[in-house]
């Protein structure tokens, strides 16, 4: 039996220190649990054999979405070996123990509902930033000069040659004539 462990932070710049497993060996991510498609968890569970222990700080740092959350656990539990999240002081080894379960779909379904309202007031911070005057959310420049193509429109310019000329999609020249003719700044 070998003791395995998992940790992961959402970014590169924090640090693990907190989801200490002791002097075991771990597989860190830095990336987010909102998907399984992160290398250090693709790692563990391929090294994975009958009898280890998987341990984890807490649900969330395992997984941030339910179904995936019950896909790791079923993998790891199929492989004959278990998982502990010592934060909730729960442990799943494949047994169908109808109270570990429910523990569990209650405890996922946490950690999804919470990753849903750190995205929903994310949002709702940056739209506030967005509407202050000193606001670091400036938006990017716009990369097509309107002026130049209606210009070129006007002088009887072909839409292919607009696209070459200024490097833009015909689809974008075309979708910058359409506006103009709507708005009856530009005349056919």
């Amino acid at each position: 039996m070998t003791k395995i462990g998992y940790t992961r932070v959402s970014s590169t710049d924090q640090t693990t220190e907190r989801q200490d497993l002791g002097d075991i060996k771990v597989f860190e991510d830095k990336a987010s649990g909102k998907t399984m498609e992160r290398p250090a968890l693709q790692e563990m569970l391929a090294y994975i054999r009958k009898g280890d222990e998987v341990t984890c700080h807490s649900i969330d740092r395992l997984a941030r979405n339910l179904r995936d959350l019950e896909d790791i656990i079923k993998e790891v539990n199929s492989k004959g070996a278990s998982v502990t999240f010592l934060s909730e002081k729960l442990t799943f080894s494949g047994s169908d123990d109808a109270m570990s379960t429910l523990m569990l779909q209650m405890m996922g379904a946490f950690s999804q509902f919470e990753r849903s309202m750190i995205k929903k007031r994310q949002a709702e911070g940056i739209a506030a930033a967005k509407a202050r005057p000193d606001s670091p959310y400036k938006g990017r420049k716009p990369s097509i000069d309107r002026k130049v193509i209606l210009q070129m429109l006007e002088a009887g310019h072909s839409i292919a040659g607009i696209s070459r000329t200024t490097n833009i999609s015909r689809q974008s020249v075309y979708r910058i004539k359409r506006d103009a003719l709507a708005k009856g700044v530009l005349v056919e």
